[in-house]
């Protein structure tokens, strides 16, 4: 969520020195959508450090991530943001009470939810700012974005990526899915896309199902270094019959991506085919963001066997080796994870 601040948080405008008063529930809109895990950020055409100290002067500073407050176009800073977060411009909501404004950005960036400062009144109620579940992850998605912000400080002071990396302390924990985690797993169906080998989506229902199938295995992965957690950010998704098994669904986090663990998860099955004796395939379907999967397909590896009627490809890998974990995270994996 982008927001103006003149005549949108607030009422006034505060270049033109204004008596500023809140709007009316917004510190209570913008606390709800944090806790409902969505992001929240600014766009708005004043002074940096004057709209900045306004926000603080209201308590609502922290709520806010990269906000651009400048004299340039809202479009050029809702880029900023988006490339920021690293996330898709669908996946942008855009408040301003200037339709000009709204325009611009809805000219340049298409995929943008541009909306009119009506619409805050009724926004809680929306389905789009209210997701189906709220999970541990979610609820702490901002501070999660702020620890980012720490190691990225680290990693440029460091100038040296290796060295960074190794500084971390990085645990990756894969374990099989329990129904605790279902929840996290279907939101990060629906929300991962860049690294997410086949776009599948799927219900909390669906997903009960497979943990009791004798048909499929759900892992799930966590990432945890000195800094903290970044909870659950990995979901693998096999479909085992009789000697084969077919990778159905592999994602990781957009949030990870610069952590150097991007193969971790696939190394992991590969792993854990050969040890089970099982020949292994993977689905790939191909959307306008997941190229680098594929490509990470290729670099373990696989290698195509034959076009899917959902326009995707089924892939084949030989198991011929074991495939290493990076030397800079330590892996756990407990026993029952690795049972065929």
């Amino acid at each position: 969520m982008v927001w103006d601040l003149d005549n949108t948080i607030w009422h006034g405008i505060l270049s033109e020195n204004d008596q500023l008063q809140l709007r009316e529930n917004i510190e209570h809109t913008i606390k709800t959508l944090d806790q409902r895990g969505i992001l929240q950020s600014i766009s708005s055409k004043n002074n940096h450090e004057d709209g900045m100290s306004m926000l603080e002067r209201y308590g609502l500073d922290q709520y806010f991530l990269y906000p651009q407050i400048n004299w340039g176009n809202k479009s050029e800073s809702v880029k900023k943001i988006k490339e920021k977060l690293n996330i898709g411009f669908d996946a942008i909501a855009f408040v301003d009470d200037q339709p000009f404004e709204r325009d611009e950005v809805s000219f340049e960036h298409q995929e943008v939810k541009c909306y009119d400062v009506d619409v805050i009144d009724n926004m809680l109620g929306l389905p789009e700012f209210h997701p189906k579940f709220i999970t541990e992850e979610s609820a702490q998605r901002r501070q999660m974005y702020l620890q980012d912000d720490l190691r990225n400080q680290e990693e440029k002071e460091t100038g040296n990526n290796k060295k960074f990396l190794e500084s971390l302390d990085m645990e990756f924990i894969i374990s099989p899915a329990t129904v605790y985690d279902l929840q996290r797993v279907e939101e990060l169906t629906v929300r991962t896309n860049q690294l997410n080998a086949t776009g599948y989506t799927y219900s909390y229902e669906e997903l009960e199902a497979f943990l009791s199938s004798p048909n499929h295995k759900l892992f799930v992965a966590e990432l945890i270094d000195k800094y903290g957690s970044y909870g659950k950010i990995g979901v693998v998704l096999i479909e085992s019959k009789g000697e084969t098994w077919t990778l159905k669904l592999l994602l990781m986090s957009c949030r990870v991506m610069s952590r150097g663990v991007g193969t971790v998860l696939l190394h992991f099955v590969i792993n854990l085919a050969r040890e089970n004796d099982k020949k292994l395939f993977a689905e790939f379907l191909p959307t306008d963001r997941n190229r680098l999967m594929y490509v990470t397909y290729k670099f373990a590896g696989f290698t195509e066997v034959e076009k899917l009627p959902t326009n995707g490809t089924l892939l084949s890998h030989p198991l011929a080796a074991v495939y290493p974990y990076p030397e800079y995270i330590k892996m756990k994996i407990p026993t029952v994870a690795l049972k065929g």
